[in-house]
């Protein structure tokens, strides 16, 4: 019998055990983040899966998996097929298919910590009509089996001093508080750990790629936090750092807590706090508010000083990349042979000699050739591929640095790109540089901009199945929200202050993949003498793009000077950070066509 087998089998005792007929594990846990520390990682624990977005649906007779499109192939290589079953996560979601296999008066049990409110009534909604109940537990079938699970790891934070905030803790709280007395709301969830880094100017080693201590906050309207964490997390001199007012308790302290909310009012978002920790507060008797949480907007809308910090760490981010892209052209061009993990590893060592580095800001993309085709690709998922002789390199990578967290996307050619690439790799371009060069009034959203990047692979019958940017942390979250410039709906218009990614793409599948990405940050545009003031877009990523893969009869006389100014100013950004060979390539890489 298969590890997975005699897993599910003990599953199946617990369920039984419990009267439930099927349980649902989620990829994520109970602080509902991007990323997952190994001792969470429950999913993996009884499938082996290792995607960011799936589910294992455990019945008494028979186990599903459920993953979206990013994930068809590897579920494949990473779950047993004789313990589950593969479903496709969108086409056929798991609540659907679990009214099909129940019948009424069924129950299905899943652990309200890893579930986000709106996600738990939208499944317990489903099962309602079929008359299946859905019961919210607080313990998780794995915790009580898996005998092996990694410990909690203690690593003391960090206190960010106003040198990088440009804002005391105080004062962000004093700001939030305001906002909740204007909206008439006693106190407020801060369930998101990024939030509360922010909130309290702390940083963390809680889990990879993002630097937060995990936990939750409540804040209320006379700028009063409490924070739900270990203590034993906080860094020495915290509270002289953050001031009065903050109190740090243990999650097992915090039901007791949400009691005295009785009768208050308390914002919550549905969409990112744990079903538990609102079903939790309602329960106590306090009078749920849906919004978003009222730190993202601040957050999102970076300070002076948070803004030239980024621009800092992308000036350090643009060092490693061009010494990178320098060796890794004289590889190329010895013959060297080169698998994916080599590259990525040679990357972060380029990284990692730069000053206030901490560590990547997500696990790099390194995929040569059709691997590139997955826009989301992991070399570390199976057997990292070599570099081809001919063919296009796409890496996407980024740092976290105590100033600011970059994001950058190049593709690189190898050999003598055909017709066809370069061709899809300049209609890519042309719409990175009409999201770039845009103008917009106040107001706007990133919706509203996103058909800029899309518009010259439209023209021909192409296009990119992922969102054209998504809102990135200072010193925190490559993936930050409420910001984005995609296809989907977006309430939310950009900012003085906001950073974004600008990364259309184009993947033929089985045979290559292109994305061009920098990171752009909002700014007031000046000097137009219109009538109406418009913002633009500030770019802050400093590295070539491969010229051996443009088309110039492609582009347009102003695409041109773009580009050409784009890599006079890389050039005259990073020349004096580099030795006479790598200048000599730079040189060579940004010349003007």
């Amino acid at each position: 019998m298969s590890q997975t087998l005699e897993r599910l089998g003990q599953i199946r005792e617990i369920m039984a055990e419990q009267g439930l007929d099927a349980y649902v594990v989620a990829t994520f846990d109970e602080y509902l983040s991007e990323y997952v520390p190994a001792r969470n990682q429950r999913l993996h624990w009884l499938t082996g899966f290792t995607g960011s977005a799936g589910a294992a649906v455990v019945l008494a007779d028979k186990a599903s998996m459920f993953v979206d499109g990013r994930y068809t192939v590897q579920v494949r290589q990473q779950v047993d097929a004789d313990a589950f079953e593969y479903r496709h996560l969108i086409e056929e979601p798991h609540g659907e298919w679990l009214t099909q296999q129940l019948a009424a008066g069924a129950k299905v049990g899943i652990d309200s910590r890893m579930f986000s409110l709106n996600s738990f009534n939208r499944l317990r909604d489903t099962l309602d009509k079929a008359g299946i109940e859905l019961v919210a537990q607080d313990q998780h079938p794995v915790d009580q089996l898996w005998q092996d699970r990694p410990a909690e790891e203690v690593h003391k934070g960090i206190l960010m001093p106003l040198e990088y905030t440009g804002i005391s803790s105080a004062e962000k709280r004093q700001q939030i508080a305001e906002q909740l007395q204007q909206d008439k709301l006693d106190a407020a969830l801060l369930f998101a750990a990024d939030s509360v880094a922010w909130l309290l100017n702390v940083r963390g080693r809680d889990i990879p790629c993002m630097p937060v201590i995990l936990g939750y906050a409540l804040i209320d309207a006379n700028a009063q936090v409490t924070w739900f964490t270990n203590a034993e997390k906080l860094p020495d001199g915290f509270y002289e750092h953050v001031g009065d007012g903050v109190t740090v308790l243990s999650e097992a302290e915090a039901p007791a807590m949400f009691a005295q909310l009785k009768g208050k009012r308390v914002l919550a978002d549905p969409a990112t706090a744990n079903a538990w920790t609102q079903l939790t507060l309602q329960q106590a008797g306090a009078e749920l508010v849906a919004g978003r949480d009222p730190v993202l907007l601040p957050k999102a809308c970076k300070n002076p000083t948070e803004q030239n910090g980024m621009r800092q760490a992308h000036i350090r981010d643009g060092v490693a990349e061009v010494k990178f892209l320098h060796w890794l052209d004289n590889a190329l061009h010895a013959g060297e042979s080169l698998n994916e993990a080599d590259v990525a590893d040679k990357l972060f060592s380029f990284r990692a000699q730069q000053d206030k580095f901490k560590e990547v800001s997500f696990d790099t993309i390194s995929a040569a050739g059709s691997n590139a085709a997955m826009c989301h690709y992991n070399h570390n998922n199976g057997t990292p591929a070599e570099l081809p002789k001919q063919g296009v390199y796409l890496v996407d990578s980024g740092g976290q640095y105590l100033d600011g967290t970059t994001d950058i996307t190049r593709t690189i050619a190898i050999g003598e790109p055909d017709g066809e690439v370069k061709q899809q790799f300049t209609r890519v371009l042309k719409g990175h540089i009409a999201l770039q060069n845009a103008r917009f009034p106040r107001g706007t959203t990133g919706a509203q901009l996103d058909v800029l990047a899309r518009q010259f692979l439209w023209q021909h019958g192409f296009d990119f199945d992922h969102g054209t940017g998504h809102g990135v942390g200072a010193y925190l979250s490559v993936h930050e929200g409420p910001q984005g410039i995609s296809k989907a709906a977006n309430s939310v218009d950009l900012r003085p202050g906001m950073v974004l990614s600008n990364e259309p793409g184009y993947y033929k599948a089985g045979a290559y993949g292109i994305r061009c990405e920098n990171l752009i940050m909002v700014r007031e545009a000046e000097g137009l003498g219109g009538e109406k003031p418009m913002l633009e877009f500030e770019v802050l990523t400093m590295a070539p793009f491969d010229l051996r893969l443009v088309d110039k009869e492609l582009m347009t006389a102003d695409e041109i000077r773009w580009l050409n100014g784009y890599h006079q100013q890389v050039y005259d950004t990073l020349a004096e950070f580099l030795d006479e060979p790598e200048r000599h390539w730079l040189a060579q890489a940004t010349q003007a066509i």
